[in-house]
């Protein structure tokens, strides 16, 4: 595993200290768990930027506009 180094201004730092104490967890894991979430958050935009266009074209607007064709 690596190793990456992040400065937190006090603030941040008091949070994340009382998060980890009071969910039990190191604040490693709570920042590994942050960072995936960003990840995961910010492909999924990329991706749907991406497919929109293709989804628009298809007259796939809503969200209930895709149920309707899945479902």
């Amino acid at each position: 595993m690596n190793t990456l180094t992040i400065r937190l201004d006090p603030k941040l730092e008091k949070a994340l200290d009382r998060l980890a104490r009071s969910t039990g967890k190191s604040k490693s894991e709570i920042a590994r768990d942050a960072l995936k979430r960003e990840v995961a958050v910010t492909r999924f935009r990329e991706l749907r930027k991406t497919a929109l266009p293709f989804a628009e074209a298809q007259g796939l607007i809503t969200d209930e506009d895709v149920f309707r064709v899945v479902s």
